[in-house]
């Protein structure tokens, strides 16, 4: 009779469910499934034809890595941006900064010198090779950004009375009673048919340390376990009160309280341990980009028409600042990194594979409140130094700044983030100001002195944003089995580029990675006809 056996697959996921994504992700490291981006080096195209000459629609990050390159190769480049300025999503506001939704509702930024926001981008992972390397060869100033802050808050309205509770008051209970039964069902031989003798040991040593079990595995107060979630006196010194160790929330009430679901993002391996900021503002790359393509730049341009024949490009535009008379730029090639959103409202001349594709594609909802408080009481009153609290009112999160720590004076820190969901479309029904209210509200059952620290805010809902009218492409499984390719492809001479034809949409390296395909692709088909 054969010993029954597990998976692979049926053990991580077994181990997912039992101990939540830490203890997956350790797993899937461990087994060799965690990959990187397939960025392996800037690329290097062979000169370009004598003369040839390249549109970019768009000057985000896709289409100005795209002109750069094919600049660099040889190709004339003409660059046409809707906005007046480059960097697309890639966006930071500063005090000063104006800019208009759909419906014309303007907002002007009010935010102290030095100061800023980014309401779309705002973390670069590690493992991101491409922005890694683009920052690298600009010179960009990085600095750590906090994802996880274990003084932060996790919070649920119903759970506790509404009272947040500290993340890693959560996370060392939940891995603490996970471990616990985890550590009884070793002992009462329930993982006999899963694992060996030898390997239930091993397992058992690894839950009293990963869970904090005492000798006979439980999980119970102790100064030891106190190391992991703090105590309730600290350890002081000289004649000071003695340390107090903090007690443990009971498991029951950690599971009905849905805490232990806001602790895990973290170990994800897009938000894992390090990740970046620009310094300054999440547009430093693009103002440095934009600085290198300025000559080839031309801004308000609001593309009507993308033509093309069998030997060239014809775009059609008008000034979006003064709608008139239309205009025309002629290339060879074009590289198209305006969203999907917008180009399925435009006339493209494309075949019915890529058009039904580009009109296929959904975009996500998402909203960012930015808040400047008149000074950095989370630092002050909550010892919390950058990194995020969770909630499950409809602000989501709270994330708190990652420089300038201890600064006197203003500050601004994320007083919402919704997307994907009910509420991120609830906040971009209303206006500016009523957006800004509610983060107010939300985000002042988490930290009372809101309404007395609070300055001035801004607040962008990306699908009210006329150059993008959405945060990001959204496919699915399915849509990608049928359009993905086809939007891909290069359609005679026309090819699109941007974070919504990568398999990392809303990411900058999706944008970036995407461009660089874009363009070896256009330019192998260039060389050769």
């Amino acid at each position: 009779m054969n010993t029954p056996s597990t998976t692979r697959r049926e053990l991580l996921s077994m181990i997912g469910k039992a101990a939540g994504g830490a203890a997956m992700y350790q797993a899937m490291t461990s087994l060799g499934h965690a990959a990187e981006s397939e960025y392996s080096g800037p690329i290097k195209l062979s000169p370009a034809k004598k003369g040839a000459s390249v549109v970019v629609l768009g000057a985000g990050l896709a289409g100005m890595v795209a002109a750069l390159e094919l600049r660099s190769a040889g190709y004339s480049v003409k660059l046409l941006e809707f906005q007046n300025r480059a960097g697309g999503r890639c966006w930071t506001l500063r005090g000063g900064d104006e800019f208009s939704e759909l419906d014309g509702t303007r907002q002007t930024v009010g935010f102290a010198k030095g100061n800023y926001f980014n309401p779309g981008p705002w973390r670069v992972p590690h493992h991101h090779l491409a922005m890694m390397d683009y920052y690298k060869r600009f010179g960009i100033k990085l600095e750590a950004f906090n994802q996880v802050n274990h003084n932060a808050f996790v919070h649920n309205s119903k759970a506790f009375g509404g009272k947040p509770q500290r993340f890693r008051h959560v996370q060392a209970d939940f891995r603490g009673h996970t471990s616990e039964l985890l550590a009884k069902a070793a002992n009462q031989g329930a993982l006999n048919d899963a694992v060996t003798r030898e390997d239930t040991e091993k397992l058992l040593a690894g839950l009293r340390a990963w869970g904090v079990l005492n000798k006979d595995n439980r999980y119970v107060a102790s100064e030891r376990v106190s190391d992991y979630r703090g105590f309730d006196v600290e350890p002081g010194g000289g004649l000071m009160p003695l340390a107090t160790p903090s007690e443990p929330i009971g498991l029951h009430e950690l599971l009905q309280s849905d805490l232990w679901s806001q602790i895990n993002s973290g170990n994800m391996y897009e938000f894992q341990t390090t990740l970046f900021q620009p310094a300054g503002g999440m547009d430093a790359l693009a103002k440095a980009l934009e600085r290198e393509l300025k000559c080839h730049m031309r801004y308000n341009t609001k593309v009507t028409k993308i033509a093309q024949s069998e030997r060239s490009v014809t775009v059609h535009f008008t000034d979006a600042n003064k709608p008139g008379a239309q205009q025309s730029v002629s290339a060879d090639w074009c590289v198209c990194t305006i969203p999907a959103s917008l180009l399925s409202q435009m006339d493209i001349q494309v075949g019915d594979a890529m058009r039904s594709a580009i009109e296929s594609l959904p975009y996500g909802s998402s909203i960012k409140v930015g808040l400047e408080f008149k000074r950095r009481f989370w630092e002050d009153d909550e010892r919390i130094y950058g990194g995020i609290s969770y909630t499950d009112l409809p602000i989501q999160m709270i994330s708190y700044p990652s420089n300038d720590y201890m600064k006197a004076g203003p500050a601004v820190l994320l007083g919402a983030y919704s997307f994907e969901n009910t509420d991120s479309y609830r906040f971009a029904s209303l206006t500016p100001n009523e957006r800004i209210r509610l983060a107010l509200a939300y985000g002042g059952r988490i930290h009372p002195q809101y309404s007395e620290e609070f300055s001035n805010g801004v607040s962008v809902a990306w699908h009210r944003i006329p150059w993008t009218q959405g945060c990001h492409g959204v496919w699915s499984e399915s849509l990608r089995k049928e359009h993905y390719n086809n939007l891909a492809q290069v359609d005679n001479r026309i090819v699109l580029a941007g974070e919504h034809v990568s398999h990392i949409p809303a990411w900058q390296e999706g944008s970036v990675l995407s461009a660089l395909d874009a363009v070896k692709r256009l330019h192998a088909k260039a060389i050769n006809v």
